[in-house]
């Protein structure tokens, strides 16, 4: 019988070579570093949104308790609870408002400035700008306050 002829034909092994693998890593190490990098961003300015919404609601509620008041004041008022007229709010800041701090809202400043009476339409009008700021946010609202064309108004 004749010696078994060896073949040279070889046999595709199957997997991953070294380079592959290597190459593999390097891909998703790079995916993976680009993905944090924009996850620790996102991360990062989450409560910026927070920040907004509530120096929004404060300047809202602010600017709704000022322009319920009446258009001309008595001029007797010496807090916010005896303030009886809008522009008795005029020139107040944070420091008027001591029930913030209760709410946990002490870090936001807020201005609040009533400009003198402004005839529209015929209709004396006074604007009520408050401007609330939060970190880097500012939120300004502004209002009008009608004369009820009573006798007090000018």
């Amino acid at each position: 019988m004749p010696p078994p002829v060896l073949s040279m034909n070889r046999y595709r092994s199957r997997g991953f070579t070294l380079i592959e693998l290597i190459i593999f890593i390097v891909i998703v190490g790079v995916a993976l570093a680009g993905i944090l990098s924009v996850m620790n961003t996102t991360v990062k300015s989450s409560a910026d949104p927070m920040v907004r919404k509530q120096a929004m609601a404060l300047a809202d509620s602010i600017l709704e308790e000022v322009l319920l008041k009446n258009y001309s004041s008595s001029g007797t008022g010496t807090s916010r609870a005896t303030y009886d007229g809008v522009s008795d709010y005029n020139g107040l800041t944070q420091t008027a408002f001591t029930d913030l701090a209760a709410a946990g809202l002490s870090s936001y400043t807020l201005l609040i400035s009533v400009a003198g009476a402004t005839p529209l339409n015929g209709v004396p009008m006074k604007k009520v700008t408050v401007t609330v700021k939060g970190g880097t946010e500012s939120i300004t609202m502004t209002g009008y306050r009608a004369c009820d064309q009573s006798p007090s108004c000018p």
